[in-house]
């Protein structure tokens, strides 16, 4: 037995009162002699023993009378140590994408919210957060309406996340029972489950309220499988873990349906479906499909805008033939010019500077290529095989210490593409082998610390390649060199070409921190911005002279096709979807020990740890009765 208030059991020293009371008041009795007393002492006798016996009881009633009272303040109560420790609570409530799959109540995340409003204790301060808010230090009245509130997000916590923030959310106190409870189906992705005896000092529940398996079909990706001058052919891939054969397909643009199809499921479960489109139309697309299981998985957003040409300025021989093939009019607007007749004004407006073949570099065209490329352009230095090496340095050097030591005649063969060079990004599925590499006269021989994209057979720089600015080590005419006649040269040039504006995808992933470049100017105090039906915001922006590099990192939050903006006018849409990672619905198994299917099983069992028998109102009663025992003493027993 415990007691809530055990300094009140001095008051049973009260019990001495009594005991002295009755010590003290026994009476003094004379004797008077007298004849034949014989029956008479017989009487004197039994009235002495009545009175004996009725002030014991009397003692004792009074004792637990007493006794019964001062126990009863104290108030007694039985309970284990859990119960008696003093406890903080903090609730992880998973809203991610996974937890919006749909039983026969509606969603697992608005059932388990509707569960948690049900049986938390009204009274009962706890902490409580989400993948995007946190609650702390609240009762469940003054968030009721915030939780009914709460919608599925892209953002997903690992355990170690939520173990880490739900920590720093309980005080510092030492004696203080520490309670994580995470809510959530615990998709594997998220990492395994740590076992409660790796973390002492906080007790760690795991709640899933998934109870049956969810069938989900997703539309995962959506590119371009072919292009034509005419006709752009988009495909779409899909997955399922149904035992669906086939599932209805739609393209739109904007609000209009422009093509239907059906998706037919291998038996891996996945499916592709091709739509052809006009390459002239303007398409802000949206493939979608129906099924009963995750909602965001079901939409998939592109567009294709009209293309702003990539401009392109050749300086020193003519733009040759093979240019002309790579750099066609529909994507990029190719000038050459003689370095005698250079409008030096005209370099900033470009995108992408090719030096062609020029025998001497002039100091004042290196001081204005090292400025272009500063703000955000690009060049490529094709040298003469006769050039003045000492002229083309005085632009390398400024590129990680490139440098152009010598002239070296004979005959070298290309034989090392790094296919993991940014140059080639999406070209090769696989290391080169079996290619017919192109081969060289003369070349001059380079030193760089910067990244070689194409290696000569004796392991020197063919092409030094960084950030855009591009040295190769020798001329490609076709008198030098058959580069010109590779396969090689359209993927090096063509990116080349490509990488001096970036120019949106048909899609980003909303958590990749997408970058884009708008072909604008903007002055002073100006800025762009990105909106739809219902956002508005300004994203992260770099403004070089000729274009601005957009970077998308905290918005949006919500997939959809978004238009970007400056003064009133349309520059260009861009779409945005959410990364397909939570349609994986694999999830982790959840130890036996401090696993629980249910948000109400959990509360209740935490009542019965913490339930405490109280007894005090036994003993008011008890002293009640003490009272009436007095009182019957008093009246029947003389």
């Amino acid at each position: 037995m415990q007691f809530k208030y055990p300094e009140i059991l001095w008051g049973l020293l009260l019990l001495l009162i009594p005991i002295f009371i009755h010590l003290f008041q026994l009476r003094r009795f004379k004797k008077t002699p007298f004849t034949n007393v014989k029956f008479l002492q017989l009487v004197v006798s039994e009235s002495r023993k009545s009175s004996t016996l009725k002030k014991w009881l009397l003692l004792l009633s009074r004792l637990g009378l007493i006794a019964a009272v001062v126990i009863s303040f104290a108030q007694p109560f039985f309970a284990n140590e859990t119960a008696l420790k003093e406890k903080e609570t903090v609730f992880y409530l998973d809203n991610s994408y996974s937890m919006d799959g749909k039983n026969e109540n509606g969603s697992i995340l608005y059932n388990a919210i509707q569960e948690f409003i049900k049986n938390t204790p009204q009274d009962q301060l706890f902490t409580l957060f989400t993948n995007t808010s946190v609650f702390k230090n609240i009762t469940i009245k003054d968030i009721q309406n915030d939780l009914l509130e709460i919608t599925p997000s892209a953002d997903q916590l690992t355990i170690n996340d939520i173990l880490l923030k739900g920590n720093t959310l309980f005080s510092k106190l030492n004696d203080v029972q520490k309670n994580l409870v995470l809510i959530s189906d615990f998709q594997r992705r998220m990492g395994g489950i740590i076992p409660q005896d790796s973390i002492m000092e906080i007790n760690i529940f795991y709640l899933n309220p998934l109870n049956h398996t969810i069938n989900n079909s997703s539309v995962d990706s959506v590119y371009i499988e072919n292009r034509t001058n005419e006709t752009i052919d988009i495909a779409a891939t899909l997955t399922t873990n149904t035992s669906e054969e086939s599932l209805p397909v739609s393209l739109y643009n904007d609000q209009t349906l422009i093509a239907k199809t059906a998706a037919k499921f291998n038996k891996n479960q996945k499916a592709k479906v091709t739509f052809s489109i006009n390459a002239n139309e303007k398409i802000l697309g949206k493939v979608t499909i129906t099924d009963n299981g995750l909602e965001y998985d079901n939409q998939f957003y592109f567009n294709i805008d009209e293309k702003s040409k990539i401009k392109v300025l050749v300086i020193g021989k003519p733009a040759n033939e093979f240019l002309d093939r790579i750099y066609y009019e529909e994507e990029f607007e190719l000038t050459s010019t003689s370095l005698s007749q250079l409008n030096y004004s005209d370099i900033e407006n470009q995108h992408l500077i090719i030096i062609n073949e020029i025998d001497e570099l002039p100091s004042s065209l290196a001081t204005a290529v090292k400025s272009f490329h500063d703000d955000g352009g690009s060049f490529v230095v094709i040298p003469s095989t006769k050039g003045d090496l000492n002229s083309y340095n005085q632009l390398a050097n400024f590129y990680n210490t490139t440098y152009y030591s010598s002239t070296i005649t004979q005959k070298l063969a290309i034989s090392n593409i790094k296919v993991a060079h940014d140059l080639f990004n999406n070209v090769f599925e696989n290391n080169v082998d079996n290619f017919q590499f192109p081969s060289v006269k003369t070349y001059h021989r380079m030193q760089t610390i910067g990244q070689v994209a194409i290696e000569f057979q004796n392991k020197e720089p063919f092409l030094v390649s960084t950030d855009n600015a591009h040295f190769f080590a020798t001329s490609l005419s076709n008198e030098n060199s058959n580069f010109q006649n590779s396969p090689l040269i359209v993927p090096t040039f063509y990116n080349m070409g490509i990488n001096s504006l970036k120019l949106p995808s048909l899609y980003a992933n909303i958590e990749d921190n997408a970058a884009i470049e708008i072909p604008i100017t903007l002055q002073q105090d100006e800025n762009i911005k990105v909106v739809n039906e219902t956002i508005e915001f300004i994203p992260l922006q770099r403004a070089l002279p000729k274009k601005v590099q957009l970077t998308f990192m905290d918005n949006p939050k919500k997939a959809g096709i978004y238009k970007v903006m400056h003064d009133q006018k349309l520059l260009r849409n861009i779409s945005f979807n959410e990364n397909r990672k939570e349609s994986e619905l694999v999830y982790s198994q959840i130890p036996e020990n401090n696993g629980i299917t249910s948000i109400n099983k959990y509360f209740t069992e935490r009542q019965k740890d913490n339930a405490i028998n109280e007894f005090w109102k036994w003993f008011a009663i008890l002293a009640f009765a003490f009272i009436i025992m007095e009182t019957l003493l008093q009246r029947f027993i003389k």
